[in-house]
């Protein structure tokens, strides 16, 4: 039964890991830009939109469309850099056994 015990250790050990990265995760912040910096988005770790920064000159008559579009882009932008510290930060909380598919893991 030590080995059990051992095993019950690492698995708490593992949990805790999970749960300070869940933690890391949530003070992400990152920011997401299009049309060359035109338009700039930033995003919480939660996913939260924290803010949307645009420039002056698409705010000319007709361009409704293009702001449409990049502040769309811009959040695409800022998503993937997101999903990628997520991810980063959960691998290294996960360690070896991120990549054995255990039931109940996250998936990265």
């Amino acid at each position: 039964m030590k080995d059990l015990g051992s095993i019950m250790k690492q698995a708490q050990a593992m949990q805790q890991k999970l749960a300070d990265a869940q933690a890391r995760i949530a003070e992400i912040v990152v920011e997401g830009t299009s049309g060359g910096g035109m338009v700039k988005m930033t995003l919480k770790g939660t996913g939260e939109m924290a803010g949307v920064e645009l420039d002056e000159s698409l705010l000319a008559p007709g361009e409704g469309e293009v702001i449409s579009d990049l502040i769309v882009a811009a959040h695409a932008d800022a998503k993937r850099k997101l999903d990628a510290q997520q991810s980063e930060l959960m691998r290294e909380a996960a360690g070896p056994l991120a990549a054995m598919g255990l039931p109940g893991m996250p998936k990265f």
